[in-house]
């Protein structure tokens, strides 16, 4: 054979393909889009009592209290940790191969720091946990994105 009809077969499996495949990656897009959304800008608490703007620090992420009230002001000043406004509460978050991050949180009203990880939901929401054991136990709260 002169190799004509492996080329015929070879059109029709591109023309069948290529739609499907261009379809695959479209549909595909926002899961995309969710997986490179930025944790940095502004989040608050479950509570809605703390306020953190989370920012680069060199090649890591860094999160600091910008606005506190309620609750949380009395439980830090009730644990002695006493101005928390200024705060650096996550600490030194390494970016992960998951696309998380993994660093501290301080918890002013324990007066501790622990080993922590960051996953965005998605645009609008983080997932901060707070570990002991280096991730054996953790406790999470999702915070959401502030204007």
């Amino acid at each position: 054979m002169n190799g004509a009809p492996m080329k015929t077969l070879e059109s029709v499996l591109r023309a069948a393909l290529l739609p499907l495949l261009v379809g695959t990656l479209t549909a595909a897009a926002p899961a995309m889009t969710s997986r490179t959304a930025t944790p940095f800008g502004h989040w608050l608490n479950p509570h809605g009592d703390v306020e953190v703007a989370v920012t680069p620090c060199g090649a890591m992420l860094c999160g600091t209290v910008v606005r506190v009230g309620g609750k949380a002001l009395a439980d830090a000043a009730e644990a002695g940790a006493g101005q928390l406004l200024g705060t650096q509460l996550l600490r030194d978050y390494r970016r992960q191969n998951d696309g998380g991050w993994q660093g501290e949180v301080f918890v002013p009203d324990m007066g501790e720091s622990f080993f922590s990880r960051i996953h965005q939901l998605d645009p609008g929401h983080l997932k901060i946990s707070g570990c002991v054991l280096h991730g054996l136990i953790c406790k999470s709260q999702t915070w959401t994105r502030q204007p």
